[in-house]
Order: structure tokens, then C-alpha cells, then sequence
């Protein structure tokens, strides 16, 4: 796998592990309300941040487009059915924090397990498909110019941010959701 494509996947991984932290702050809800809405504020600011400025963005910008340069067909099929799940993901996060901000926390985690569960099927859809056409039609050097435009933008938003987003997750992992 090219180390383009890896740190994609890579990336799924740590969102994943967000999305799992997010279901299980549930259990927050009747017994720490005021933790449960700060683990909450706490991961919409990681999946707004990290999942979108660092990843989607990675994806928009940069992998989707060459794709689509090497077959047209996909900018209107696949392609164009991720950036619209980005962009709805997007809408959720906003109706997530406003139902955060009125404390209808049964109805925000509703709304959190929605979005989990959506997030993880687009990463399925992107893991099993989406990554595997764009290592057959794109060639060495086009991942490698990928790669480099993926490393720019993340320095560009910040390495230390990126990094401190991703340790955020241990955090509220460790504290024993």
C-alpha cells in the first residue's frame, strides 16, 4: 500500500476510535451530565478539527480530484457521494452542538450515534472501495505528488494541532468511560 493511501487509513483508524469513545459517553448521561457535555464539546471539537480540517480535506482537495482526472465518471458516482457525506456530517456536528447547547443530552447522543454510525460507513465505503481504486488509477509518481500534498496541508494547519487532537482520544479514553 502506498504511503499515501496508509495515512488515510491510518487516520480512519484514530476516528474510529473517536466514534467509539463518543457511544460510550452514553453512560455519562444520568450520572455525570456536566462531564458527559464536556467529553461531547470536547469530541465534536476533535471530529470538526481533525476529521474534517486534517482528513476530509485531504480527501476534497487533494485525492478526490486527482481521481477524478483519471476517470470522470467517478467525480458524479462514488466521489461525489463522499463529499456530500462530508458535507452532511458537517450539518450533524451543527445539530449535535445545539442540542448540546439547550442540555437535551438523551437527544444529542441520539444524534452522536447517528453520526458514528454514518461516519463508519463512509469509512467503510472509503477503506474498501474508495482507497483501492485510487492505488489502481493513480501511478507511483501521482501518490507520491498525493503524499506530498497531504504533508503540506497538515503543516500548513498545524502537525502539533493534529497531534494534540489525536492525544486528546487517550485522555477520554482514560477516563474510564
Amino acid at each position: 500500500m502506498h504511503q499515501a493511501i496508509n495515512a488515510l487509513y491510518e487516520e480512519h483508524v484514530i476516528i474510529i476510535q473517536a466514534a467509539g469513545i463518543a457511544r460510550d459517553a452514553r453512560r455519562l448521561i444520568d450520572t455525570e451530565p456536566a462531564r458527559y457535555a464536556d467529553t461531547m464539546r470536547s469530541l465534536l471539537t476533535f471530529f470538526r478539527e481533525y476529521a474534517d480540517q486534517y482528513h476530509h480535506h485531504k480527501e476534497e482537495e487533494v485525492l478526490f480530484p486527482e481521481m477524478a482526472q483519471q476517470n470522470e465518471l467517478l467525480a458524479d458516482g462514488v466521489l461525489q457521494e463522499m463529499l456530500e457525506n462530508h458535507a452532511d456530517f458537517r450539518g450533524m456536528l451543527d445539530d449535535i452542538e445545539g442540542l448540546l447547547r439547550e442540555e437535551r443530552w438523551s437527544d444529542a447522543q441520539d444524534a452522536v450515534d447517528r453520526y458514528c454510525e454514518a461516519l463508519q460507513d463512509h469509512i467503510a465505503v472509503e477503506n474498501d472501495e474508495v482507497f483501492h481504486m485510487a492505488e489502481t488509477l493513480l501511478n507511483a509518481d501521482e501518490l507520491d505528488r498525493v503524499r506530498f500534498r497531504f504533508e503540506d496541508g497538515d503543516r500548513e494547519r498545524g502537525d502539533a494541532r493534529k497531534a494534540e487532537l489525536a492525544a486528546m482520544l487517550d485522555t477520554l479514553t482514560t477516563a474510564d468511560l
